[in-house]
């Protein structure tokens, strides 16, 4: 009977269920992208992991940088216009055609530009891999989009892991023949994403099943799509350009040999974001329709118990953090130790400051979020190039922790003044714990019924 309760829990369709199955996702795929970053590190050495994050980053940043806000676009668009969906679905695809060809025609130019530090033969790796997976990238960001607007978040979350599961599989596969050449490894990371793709869109084809070329002159779902996305794209560009700027700056100042340890201390740090960043990515979708009081109080109360839960587990995790990066990755990679620590406190106080930015996209007020980007990400980068000169990567880490707290103070100051929200009941609201407590008796009240 237990197992039948927790059963029904687990499959509701209710907001906590779906966070809890989306937290589940996201610890996997920290998991798989742990292990995956150990497989590489084993494989390739700090030097040859390095490569290796060259290699998978430009399709991925490339990708953010030309998303023009569609993804949020589609959902918000959805969302407000239930039953007639399809020809922003349409718009959105298409559209996404000519810019993969015109923005690979200039990776394919620029690239050995970009990637001057690096051999010839890391170039040409990286040119098709990014012409290649640049396409697949942003349509598998529709598609993500496209199925938490239509509440499928089995298909969300089967995207999410089975990519990087597939990844680690073929890796493995790979290292277990012999065969650590970087060529068969960014082709395993397309062919998987590929496949993935492909089922994504057989699992969503109720929805794409339509007449692609039928609609192509509505210009009020074009109008509606690219007049939202033109809001969040602001937004999204300097998120991008605010995750993936430390990297270009350490492929510009710095190493393949950082760059290596970098990747590894990042991604081990992101392990600290699994409920928040689930938080974020259900709750906008979840809440976007609702009246502002009730955005304000749901997005409020995922951001206090949030903060406070991960900072329960950080604490302690920090004492095992950097023997494990020992024992994973080996001696080599615990260079990159203190930057651990410095990135494991961002990773929170940035996620947190994320789960309050969702109610702006969410009662269409997506320029506050932007005005926050600018601040934080013009800090950033110039602390960048402040810290990096004199502490490497640990400077590299300090910029972004110091970001982090300029975006979360700026956040909550924009909630204040917008939506006359106090301060204090944004960081603590005793009513939390009455909540959490009543929701946890009611799972047990009905365990026990069952």
């Amino acid at each position: 009977m237990a197992q039948l309760a927790i059963h029904k829990a687990w499959k509701g369709n209710g907001l906590v269920q779906t966070i809890v199955r989306t937290s589940a996702t996201n610890l996997l795929v920290m998991v798989i992208s742990t292990l995956t970053s150990i497989v590489t590190a084993r494989m390739f050495g700090v030097i040859g992991k390095g490569e290796f994050s060259a290699i998978l980053f430009w399709p991925t940043l490339l990708a953010g940088l030309v998303g023009f806000g569609l993804p949020t676009s589609l959902i918000y668009n959805m969302k407000q216009n239930k039953g007639g969906g399809g020809d922003f679905v349409r718009t959105g695809f298409l559209f996404q055609i000519p810019v993969s060809i015109i923005v690979g025609i200039v990776a394919w130019v620029w690239l050995p530009v970009w990637l001057g530090n690096y051999s010839a033969d890391v170039i040409q790796i990286t040119r098709w891999f990014t012409v290649l997976m640049l396409p697949i990238i942003l349509a598998v960001n529709l598609i993500s989009a496209l199925a938490q607007s239509t509440g499928n978040f089995k298909v969300y979350n089967g995207v999410r892991l089975f990519v990087p599961l597939c990844n680690l599989a073929g890796l493995v596969a790979l290292w277990a023949v012999g065969n650590l050449s970087l060529h068969f490894a960014a082709l395993v990371f397309l062919v998987t994403s590929a496949l993935v793709m492909t089922w994504s869109l057989y699992s969503i084809g109720d929805v794409i099943r339509m007449d692609w070329f039928k609609g192509l002159g509505n210009l009020a779902a074009a109008r509606a799509l690219f007049g939202y996305g033109s809001k969040v794209f602001g937004v999204e560009l300097l998120g991008t350009l605010y995750a993936q700027f430390d990297k270009i700056i350490i492929l510009s100042m710095l190493t393949a040999k950082d760059l290596g340890l970098y990747t590894v201390v990042y991604a081990l740090s992101r392990v600290f974001n699994v409920v928040q960043m689930a938080i974020t990515n259900v709750i906008f979708p979840k809440v976007t329709g609702m009246d502002k009081e009730q955005i304000i109080a749901t997005v409020g109360r995922a951001f206090r118990l949030s903060l406070i839960l991960m900072t329960i587990v950080v604490i302690p995790s920090l004492f095992i953090g950097r023997f494990l990066l020992g024992l994973l990755f080996g001696e080599p990679f615990l260079a990159a130790s203190n930057a651990f620590y410095l990135l494991s406190f961002e990773c929170i106080l940035g996620g947190g400051s994320w789960i309050l930015a969702s109610s702006f996209n969410a009662m269409g007020r997506p320029g506050l979020v932007l005005v926050r980007q600018l601040i934080a990400l013009a800090a950033t980068i110039g602390l960048f190039f402040v810290f990096t000169p004199l502490y490497g990567l640990n400077g590299i880490a300090l910029a972004l922790l110091i970001g982090a707290v300029i975006r979360l103070i700026v956040t909550m100051a924009s909630m204040r003044i917008t939506f006359n929200v106090r301060m204090r009941g944004m960081l603590f609201d005793k009513n939390d714990f009455r909540f959490l407590m009543e929701r946890l008796k009611e799972r047990k009240q009905r365990k026990g019924e069952r």
